[in-house]
């Protein structure tokens, strides 16, 4: 593609969900549909100002319920519908779902230093890998940019998935998303430059 028939970025607001009692203890909840605690909800009540004057186009959310209802207190604001992406759904942290991370370096320690030696390709037993959970956001990125040229979207969804995207969006190898894993209800825009 030209730069010349190149679509216009679309301006992607990554945000991640409300805090739920999982985080607050320090529990890896992947694909556990972990609800919104009380923070969490005052949380993603605060999150609509970040976006008033902007022309959102569309908000898109996980399926997960702590995504889901985040996206749906923002998009009760902006009076807009949410629209569910299965893309858009966190890592899948298969047996450490649930676990204390100091619980999971006792119990599997050859798989948490696998992932401290190799963290795109490593994985948790059962669970995807930070370089399978990237494709499946690029992908979904790629489909959203494509149908919204030069808009302003939201995105709400999950710690790595998100991490990911900022990662690829922002030039940032992806082996670094761990450390730029955004905080909960944090809107972090991402220019989405389809290629």
């Amino acid at each position: 593609m030209s730069a010349a028939t190149a679509p216009a970025p679309t301006r992607l607001w990554l945000v991640r969900h409300g805090e739920t009692d999982w985080n607050r203890a320090g529990r890896y909840q992947g694909q556990a549909d972990i609800p919104l605690n009380a923070n969490g909800l005052a949380q993603a009540r605060a999150l609509p100002p970040t976006f008033s004057g902007l022309p959102i186009a569309a908000i898109y959310s996980s399926d997960l319920q702590r995504a889901a209802v985040t996206a749906g207190v923002i998009a009760a604001a902006l009076k807009l519908p949410v629209i569910v992406h299965p893309g858009l759904r966190e890592v899948s942290l298969g047996q450490w779902e649930g676990m204390l991370h100091t619980d999971i370096q006792a119990q599997y320690p050859e798989h948490w230093q696998a992932r401290r030696n190799d963290p795109v390709h490593a994985h948790p037993p059962g669970g995807e890998s930070l370089g399978e959970v990237a494709a499946r956001a690029f992908a979904a990125a790629d489909e959203l940019a494509r149908q919204h040229p030069g808009q302003q979207i939201i995105l709400v969804s999950h710690a790595l998935l998100l991490a990911s995207l900022i990662c690829k969006g922002r030039g940032i190898p992806l082996d670094q998303a761990f450390q730029h894993v955004p905080p909960n209800c944090c809107a972090e825009p991402v220019d989405w430059v389809l290629v």
